[in-house]
C-alpha cells in the first residue's frame, strides 16, 4: 500500500465511521473501482485506533463525568445521572459482544460483498428514515432506561452485518424510541468507545501475531489521517444535526445502494 491508498482509505473510514452511512460500504468502493487491495490487518488496527482517538477526545469531558459516576456508584457513593448513563452503555455494549462471538466467523465468510452491502444500506437506510420522520424526538438522554439501552444494544448487534452502520442502526433504534437527534447520535457515539476498544484489542492481538504488515510510516499516517477526518465528522454532524435531520443520509444510503448493487450485477454480466 502506498502513501495515497493510505490517506484515501484512511479519510473514507475516518468520515464514515461515525455518519449514518456505513463505513464497510464505503470501503469496498475502492477494491471494486480501482482493484485495490485488501488494506490488511495493521491497516484495520490504525484506523481503529484513530477512531477511538477523534471520540475520546471529543467527549472526554463527558467521559471523565461517566468514569467519575461509574466509580462512585460501585464504591457505595450512590447514583447519578452519569453512573446510571454509564451502566446503560454497558448494557448496550453487551448484544454486540456476544453476538459478535458467536457469529463473526460466519459474516465475514458469507455477507462481505456488494449485493449484501447493497442491499443493506437501502433497507436500514429507508428505516432510518422512516424513524426520523415518524419519532417523536422529545427524549433527552437524562430519560434513557435500561430498557431502552437494551433495546438500542440489541439493534446495534445487527451492525455485524456488513453495510448495516453501527452508528446508522444505534441512532434509528434510538429514534424509534422518541429520543431526539442529539441525543441519539451521543449515544450512538459514546457507545461506539467499548466496541472500538474491544475491537481494537481483538485485531490487535491477531496482529501480534502475524507481525506489521505494512511500514510504521504507512500505519501512523493512517491513524493520524482517521483520527482527524472522524474529529471534524463528529463536530461537524452534532453541531447541524437538528437542523438538516436524517433524511440526506437516507436518500445518500440509496444512491449507495443502488452504486454497490448495479456493480455486484455488472461483474455478473
Amino acid at each position: 500500500m502506498d502513501i495515497f491508498q493510505a490517506v484515501i482509505l484512511a479519510a473514507i473510514q475516518g468520515i464514515t465511521e461515525f455518519l449514518p452511512i456505513s463505513s464497510s460500504g464505503h470501503l469496498i468502493l475502492p477494491s471494486v473501482l480501482l482493484g485495490w487491495s485488501d488494506q490488511g490487518l495493521a491497516f484495520d488496527v490504525a484506523l481503529h485506533v484513530g477512531s477511538l482517538v477523534a471520540v475520546l477526545w471529543y467527549f472526554r469531558r463527558d467521559i471523565r463525568e461517566l468514569v467519575v459516576g461509574w466509580l462512585r456508584s460501585v464504591t457505595g457513593g450512590g447514583a447519578s445521572d452519569q453512573s446510571r448513563l454509564a451502566w446503560y452503555i454497558v448494557l448496550a455494549t453487551i448484544p454486540a459482544c456476544l453476538a459478535a462471538l458467536v457469529v463473526d466467523d460466519l459474516v465475514e465468510q458469507y455477507t462481505r460483498n456488494a449485493l449484501v452491502l447493497g442491499a443493506t444500506s437501502i433497507i436500514f437506510g429507508l428505516l432510518l428514515g422512516v424513524a426520523d420522520w415518524r419519532g417523536r424526538r422529545d427524549r433527552d438522554l437524562l430519560t434513557m432506561t435500561w430498557q431502552f439501552a437494551l433495546f438500542i444494544g440489541l439493534m446495534q448487534a445487527l451492525a455485524l452485518i456488513p453495510g448495516t452502520s453501527r452508528s446508522g442502526i444505534t441512532m434509528t433504534a434510538a429514534l424509534l424510541l422518541g429520543f431526539n437527534r442529539e441525543a441519539s447520535a451521543r449515544f450512538s457515539f459514546l457507545l461506539s468507545i467499548p466496541l472500538i476498544i474491544a475491537a481494537g484489542v481483538f485485531k490487535g492481538a491477531e496482529l501480534a501475531e502475524q507481525g506489521l504488515e505494512e511500514p510504521w510510516s504507512i500505519v501512523l499516517l493512517a491513524v493520524l489521517v482517521s483520527a482527524v477526518t472522524a474529529y471534524l465528522c463528529i463536530s461537524l454532524f452534532l453541531g447541524f444535526i437538528n437542523r438538516i435531520g436524517m433524511q440526506s443520509f437516507v436518500i445518500y444510503r440509496l444512491l449507495l445502494g443502488g452504486v454497490l448493487i448495479a456493480l455486484w450485477a455488472g461483474a455478473f454480466a
